[in-house]
């Protein structure tokens, strides 16, 4: 029908927007071999297309056959009659008229019959073989083109300079390497053929009609548009972007909250968190059971239109049959069926101007890069190579943004240079640049002004990749891909031997860790070297620069990230490296830079000092100041060193100036979790089969609720179901009255069958609304019902499952939404669905059997084929697409491990290896699609002529029943129509049903995550409560290993009590387990063995809630909530409703009272999501409000000021001594001189307390900690 032209035409307006690729550009890289292969495709569909409405002129003649053969028997039933010379006379030889027209005999029903047949099965083969070809040469076609989209577009994204990856992130090309050209593939492929032939079908239906018979087209033409507007605002109505923007808000809350679960869980804030969910849930009900009203409606509204669309026109086209005789019955039956069939097939082509549109607002994009001159081409062969190097690098007078942010000035004006063989160091707070100049020198941009040379030479008149192979760079965050150790470090340079690999493993202190693995050199390092430590990482990567044997080394705060004990090994390795090199070098911690040759001080985007540690530091300039502030703690300056690095590093991490490339790594692992959700998901599919049974009767059970709602909506439905065949009866009916001897007794018979269609389009309308609202209306409670249940179970999880990538924030809040909304579809449509089909075809079988049991027989045999070729062709036209995505994935990984990593790529100059290795990769998913494409177009051939055939030999065999058992041929006509409309019934209905498998998938991984029973759950009540709650702890022999990592124990033993009041320190290299500790207190995790005790309590068998109910926490990084100032400060106990006083009370404790009052909302300032309006000290000081508002026995200061500087770590310093005032306090810090006045202070190591006792006590025993606050050397 003339189905969503409204809707078109909105969609339109807004894709002009986007879409700049014409059709017929979707086409650019097709070549001659493809064009023909299209053409001749394209050829065959059209004629495809004609089979439709060719069939029914044979169907019409046939009809006339069978009339006519039915008036002759009548006639010759009376004795006076006989038949001569092909007409019927009577007995004296006199001719007889009826109607003043001679009547036709001696017709032998069988012959007829049998030629009839032979067309059908003609036209049937005819159509198998076109439509097989159509559709294997498009797809074919197809195949080679998108393969070399792929590789053009992953070409050119290679070659495109690193200022392009800034602007566009890497998720984002992986996605658009993924689906963006399967949307291209979709426009050019089968959906061509299939258009093609539905808009033939259409043509040639239109010409059936009007050369039949012009009046009566014009007739059916004219109410048409009816049922066109009511299918386009159906469409319309679809608009799912309504309901999803509504879920939004509650999505966006269950994001919020579990990506901060662990702050919840300490505040005991399940409850509100579930409420607050569940209020923002119900406008995504109304809205969903608003959208399944209007479609119930518009459903109604088509069918009403429909049937009052066949009254009108069985009722004119009598008129035109019986009064004016410019019909043939058979001529009305071609007319009305081949009007229909246009206005059909017509509907069914715009899915297909769908795929069209979105295929072309994919390749806007991905053309548009395809066409793109990279500013910086590094794959050129262009520019010179200097036949010798010293290494002398000078910058002049250059000035610099980033590509992705023009406005912000990154250096200006700098002039340094940078002599051969020696180290120079960059120093200077982060923002001011000194990154950005080693990125200049590796030419991954070009600056703004000036010019950076290469002995003299402008970098930008050298080879590019010439120029990167003289250049080795270890980073802060090293980039290992996922293959063996010895292949990554081969990726230095090409054709290395083992033995360069094993010196340079060697050179960079990793030949004995890696010569401990099981497999040595050929160990997989892991996704992004996950299985790799940051130290071992870093090795790996310096090994990797070495063994280019680079004339010039650059080392990117290459030890920043390294706890204490792998920098001294990792920056050993580097003081050997760098002898002879021209370095440069960017650190924080400023005991690295001490013995470079050079430092130079950065500012601003200017070198502003340079010279030696000596020099600097009696300039008394920007060194000066970060030596002094690295070390003003009253200890003596070497000291402290270590320690406060650590933290600058923190501060400096905080700020991250240019670090896009950490962005990406984030945005990977993101990708990385989203991939291994998906490998899981069908994993999980296979488990779930065994649960089917089950989960259905589970999912009605959630329904239990709305049964009234689900038994009308079955009552609409059944009702429905019996429609079809109803008219199969009403239809056969009228072709009954054609060979009626009596015209007015003809005119009376039909004029009560078309008021019949009138009362069966009313019923229609009502049950059809009746199914569509009472369907949508339970549905949507049970999502919501769902939602609500499933977050509330999230909630109650352990804080361990969180840890399990798979119930990542993102995993979970997609579960939430989707699966919620899936699970809809086991029950509410879906009962409608089954309800409607077996009622549908029920009736059908009924009516079949009672007028003639053997004609019943016969179709039936085409009944599975009919319906298993409308099931087979929905699979295959999803099927299709899914099994591509699979066979794609392998290659996935090539590129998304390839962009997500650029820099890293281009720096080794490695863009090449990388672009072959993804064109082998696509080998296999080209001839899989080719493969597919002859099974694909062998199974839609199938399915397009069987119904020819059924049609052949049901007829056949109906002649044949009419002359050997006298039946009417009305009941031939009844038979065949109600057995192949059940079967058309029932294709519809398995292609129609809201994925019901995804239903059910959805549904068991929904029950899967009800039912699993929480180690720890904070909902049971159950567990030790006692009244005078002291505070005193004890940690007894505790070890522990987090179960996300079951390789590594972090705890080993951990033993030490603190009495209540007291105040205990942990102290300890990075890894070490003082956190641990923490989370273990917060029953976040239990030990696998030992005990924590509470008042001489084991935590295991205390109260959950209760326990945390007695501890505040304040963290480094505190989460805030989106929320008033006020709301995140009375987070801090849930329990009861806090005054605003008391609120006031505990932001004056923590110093936070003044500041708040300077802000125009005062306390109703909302803080933004996750705290983003507010600075690091704020947001810390509200932390601690809403630790000391809890008023808590026990108080967790994790590195609590170590992320501030110094001004506002002051603040929070006295905020927090003064909360620590008559509580049990366990304080875990980086720097020494926050703990220097507490009660016990243990110095941890590996997992074990190496020492304890108070400050003066640990200093005389000069050990570890006397080491520490004397040297600061490294934990060991």
């Amino acid at each position: 029908f003339f189905f969503s032209r409204s809707e078109k035409k909105v969609k339109k307006k807004k894709k002009e927007k986007e879409i700049r690729v014409g059709f017929f550009q979707l086409f650019r890289f097709a070549t001659t071999t493809d064009i023909t292969m299209m053409i001749i495709g394209s050829l065959c569909s059209l004629v495809h297309g004609a089979a439709q409405p060719l069939m029914l002129f044979i169907y019409g003649m046939m009809t006339d056959t069978f009339i006519a053969y039915e008036k002759e028997t009548q006639h010759l039933q009376d004795p006076e009659k006989t038949c001569l010379n092909g007409t019927i006379s009577w007995n004296n030889g006199s001719e007889f008229l009826f109607d003043n027209d001679t009547v036709l005999c001696g017709i032998n029903i069988e012959t007829e019959m049998t030629q009839f047949a032979y067309y059908y099965v003609g036209i049937g083969l005819a159509v198998l073989i076109l439509s097989y070809f159509q559709i294997t040469l498009w797809v074919i076609a197809a195949a080679r083109q998108i393969q070399i989209v792929r590789t053009e577009y992953f070409r050119k994204i290679m070659r495109l300079d690193i200022g392009w990856f800034d602007c566009n992130s890497a998720g984002e090309l992986n996605t658009r390497i993924s689906d963006d050209i399967n949307k291209i593939n979709n426009a050019i492929a089968d959906q061509v053929a299939i258009f093609i032939e539905r808009i033939s079908t259409f043509i040639f239906g239109f010409l059936i009609g009007f050369l039949g018979n012009w009046k009566l087209t014009l007739v059916i033409v004219a109410v048409s548009p009816l049922i066109g507007i009511g299918a386009g605002l159906m469409a319309v109505a679809r608009l799912t972007g309504r309901e999803l923007k509504a879920y939004a808000k509650a999505g966006s809350v269950a994001d919020e909250v579990l990506s901060s679960i662990r702050t919840v869980a300490a505040f005991g804030g399940e409850k509100r968190e579930a409420d607050r969910y569940d209020t923002n849930l119900i406008e995504a009900q109304a809205w969903g059971i608003r959208k399944g009203t209007i479609i119930g409606f518009f459903q109604g509204y088509m069918w009403c239109i429909i049937f009052l669309c066949y009254g009108l026109a069985f009722w004119y086209g009598s008129k035109l049959v019986i009064e004016t005789k410019e019909l043939t019955p058979g001529g009305l039956l071609q007319v009305f069926f081949g009007v229909l069939v246009a206005a059909t097939n017509l509907g069914q082509a715009s899915p297909c101007l769908e795929a069209f549109a979105s295929g072309r607002a994919a390749a806007t994009i991905i053309y548009e890069t395809i066409d793109k001159n990279p500013v910086i081409d590094c794959m050129s062969e262009e520019g010179h190579k200097l036949d010798k190097v010293k290494g002398v690098i000078q910058f002049h007078d250059v000035n610099f943004q980033y590509p992705s942010r023009p406005d912000v000035k990154i250096l200006s004006d700098l002039n340094i240079t940078i002599n051969p063989g020696e180290t120079t160091a960059f120093v200077g707070p982060s923002g001011s640049g000194k990154s950005s100049t080693i990125q200049l020198i590796q030419r991954f941009y070009e600056p703004t002004d000036g010019k950076v040379t290469l002995d003299d030479h402008d970098i930008r008149t050298l080879n590019i990749q010439w120029l990167r192979s003289l250049i080795g760079i270890v980073e802060q965050e090293p980039v290992l891909f996922s293959t063996t150790i010895a292949e990554n470090i081969r990726y230095g340079r090409d054709n290395v031997t083992m033995d360069d690999i094993i010196k340079a493993a060697k050179e960079a202190n990793a030949y004995n860790f890696i010569m401990e693995l099981p497999q040595q050199f050929d160990t997989l390092v892991g996704e992004g070297g996950g299985q790799m430590s940051g130290g071992q990482k870093q090795r790996i990567a310096i090994a990797r620069a070495l063994v280019r044997n680079p004339r010039i080394l650059l080392l990117d705060m290459a030890t920043s990230a390294l706890d204490n004990e792998s920098e001294a090994v990792v920056q050993e390795a580097l003081d050997k490296v760098r002898v002879g090199r021209t370095t440069i070098s960017i650190a924080h911690r400023l005991s690295t830079v001490r013995n470079a040759d050079t430092i130079v001080g950065f500012d601003g985007g200017r070198a502003v000092e340079k010279g030696t540690h000596q020099e600097l530091l009696k300039l008394e300039g920007v060194y000066f100041t970060l030596v002094t502030l690295q070390s003003q703690n009253e200890a003596p300056e070497k000291a402290k060193t270590e320690d406060n690095t650590v933290a600058e590093k923190q501060r400096t991490f905080s700020r991250g100036s240019y670090r896009s490339s950490f962005r990406l790594v984030i945005k990977f692992t993101m990708l990385t979790v989203a991939h291994v959700c998906k490998t899981l998901t069908h994993i999980q599919c296979n488990n779930l089969e065994n649960h089917k049974t089950s989960v259905v009767t589970r999912v009605l059970k959630y329904n239990k609720p709305e049964w009234p709602y689900l038994l009308f909506g079955s009552i609409g439905a059944a009702v429905n179901g019996t429609v079809t065949p109803l008219y199969a009866i009403l239809f056969s009916q009228i072709l009954g009255t054609f060979s009626l001897p009596d015209a007015v007794e003809q005119q009376r018979q039909i004029n009560g069958i078309c008021l019949l269609f009138v009362c069966i389009a009313a019923v229609s309308f009502v049950t059809q609304f009746l199914q569509g609202y009472a369907f949508a209306k339970s549905g949507e409670l049970l999502t919501r019902r769902l939602r609500r249940v499933g977050f509330h179970s999230m909630l109650g999880q352990e804080i361990g499952w969180f840890d399990d990538n798979n119930n990542s924030p993102g995993a979970l809040t997609t579960r939430l939404a989707t699966d919620a909304s899936q699970v809809q579809g086991a029950t509410g449509s879906q009962i409608g669905m089954i309800v409607n089909s077996v009622t549908n075809i029920l009736a059908s079988l009924i009516i079949a059997f009672y007028f003639s049991w053997k004609l019943s027989f016969v179709v039936l045999c085409f009944l599975p084929l009919i319906g298993f070729s409308g099931v087979l062709q929905a699979k295959l036209l999803t099927g299709f697409a899914n099994q591509d995505k699979i066979a794609l994935e392998e290659a996935g990984k090539v590129s998304s491990e390839a962009i997500s990593n650029i820099r890293t790529v281009a720096g080794l100059g490695k863009e090449k290896m990388f672009v072959e290795f993804y064109e082998k990769q696509l080998v296999l998913p080209y001839t899989a699609a080719v493969k597919k494409s002859h099974v694909y177009g062998a199974c839609f051939g199938f399915a397009q002529c069987v119904i020819f055939m059924a049609y052949a030999a049901s007829f056949r065999f109906g002649g044949f029943l009419v002359t050997s058992d006298g039946i009417s041929y009305i009941y031939v006509f009844r038979v065949v129509s109600a057995v192949v409309m059940s079967g058309t019934a029932l294709g519809r209905a398995s292609s129609f049903t809201p994925d019901y498998a995804k239903a059910k998938i959805a549904a068991a991984q929904f029950f899967k995550l009800l039912d699993r029973i929480p180690k720890t759950s904070v909902f049971s009540t159950s567990g030790e409560k006692w009244d005078n709650f002291k505070g005193d702890l004890e940690f007894l022999n505790c070890k522990f290993t987090y179960p996300s990592r079951p390789v590594t124990m972090v705890l080993r033993g951990l033993n030490i009590s603190v009495k209540s009041g007291q105040t205990l320190a942990f102290v300890g290299s990075s890894g070490c387990g003082k956190s641990t500790s923490v989370q273990l207190l917060e029953r976040f995790y239990d030990p696998d063995e030992g005990t924590v005790l509470v008042d001489g309590h084991a935590t295991t068998d205390v109260n959950i809630a209760f326990l945390r109910s007695k501890i505040g926490i304040v963290s480094q990084e505190p989460v805030l909530f989106e929320g008033s100032i006020a709301d995140n400060i009375k987070y801090g106990d849930n329990a009861r409703d806090i005054p605003m006083e008391e609120v006031i009370e505990a932001a004056k404790k923590a110093y936070l009272h003044e500041f708040v009052l300077t802000l125009p909302d005062k306390y109703d300032t909302n803080v933004g999501i996750q705290g983003s309006q507010l600075s690091r000290g704020q947001k810390q000081r509200i932390a601690i409000a809403r630790a000391i508002i809890r008023d808590p026995k026990i108080l967790l200061l994790d590195e609590a000021t170590s992320a501030l500087d110094t001004e506002s770590e002051k603040t929070v310093q006295a905020a927090l001594d003064e909360a620590r005032q008559g509580r049990t306090c366990i304080a875990i810090a980086h720097r020494l001189s926050t703990i220097q006045n507490c009660d016990i202070i243990a110095v941890m190591s590996q997992g074990v307390i190496i020492e304890k006792g108070s400050h003066a006590e640990l200093m005389a025993l000069k050990k570890a900690y006397y080491k520490l606050v004397t040297t600061g050397a490294p934990i060991s």
